[in-house]
């Protein structure tokens, strides 16, 4: 059974590991960041030792992600696969926890931390402040992990879990990457597109068609939450954007 994070990430840090992966913008507050293949793989592997050594995750342990589309999401995303474990999904728009089931572990922002408490049901939560300058998320409960702190501590390189269990909303490994190929395939995404979006990963579906379609054929993706309408067309330019999705 393939690891799904080390069947994204090694054709990727094999074809182009030092150009642009992930170009995040927010057009709301000015922030744009860039992440080469290496660089969102030792974010990823980073990600993949706080849950493994720090909250006890591995194979079988579910994984609630409460996080918006932006590039620490797409490193935990992948941080979760590398060890394993599976990622379950709220739902655009959805009220109370990950799933109809409890996760173990839950990763959210601090507006999302009552759901994710709700979804693990006692289990470990961190909390991601998204800060570009990577900024503690501030006034955390007791118990709570702040990732921005705890991350850093931890190496950057990982050893694949070689025996992984489903890594999507009950999906294996293998379905999803089948599933992100066939995604691809239907959009024409080639490894020379470079993709803009400003479209969610709320739920498989749409992370399987925003993201992992876009990586697994080797192409790069400008992912710009907020987007402001007048910035569009200068920025696909500035981009060399060759494809936009939504």
């Amino acid at each position: 059974m393939a690891n799904l994070a080390a069947a994204v990430l090694d054709p990727l840090l094999k074809a182009d590991p030092m150009g642009p992966r992930i170009t995040y913008y927010d057009d709301a507050t000015g922030e744009r960041i860039e992440l080469s293949s290496v660089t969102l793989a030792n974010w990823a592997a980073k990600t993949a030792n706080l849950l493994r050594d720090e909250l006890g995750a591995g194979p079988g342990t579910r994984v609630a992600v409460l996080l918006p589309a932006h590039w620490q999401t797409a490193a935990v995303l992948l941080g979760v696969w590398w060890i394993g474990a599976e990622v379950v999904l709220a739902g655009a728009g959805a009220a109370g926890p990950a799933t109809s089931d409890t996760a173990d572990i839950a990763l959210c922002t601090r507006e999302r931390l009552d759901e994710a408490d709700e979804a693990v049901a006692g289990g470990e939560v961190a909390v991601l402040s998204l800060d570009p300058f990577g900024k503690p998320a501030s006034e955390l409960p007791i118990g709570v992990t702040d990732y921005a702190t705890a991350v850093r501590v931890h190496g950057d390189q990982f050893i694949t879990e070689s025996r992984p269990g489903p890594a999507l909303a009950g999906r294996s490994a293998d379905e999803v990457l089948t599933a992100a190929a066939g995604s691809a395939e239907a959009m024409g995404l080639t490894a020379t597109d470079r993709v803009m979006s400003s479209l969610p990963w709320s739920t498989p579906d749409e992370l399987v068609a925003n993201l992992l379609a876009v990586f697994v054929v080797g192409a790069s993706l400008v992912q710009v939450a907020n987007p402001d309408p007048a910035a569009l067309e200068r920025r696909r330019t500035t981009e060399k954007v060759t494809r936009d999705l939504g």
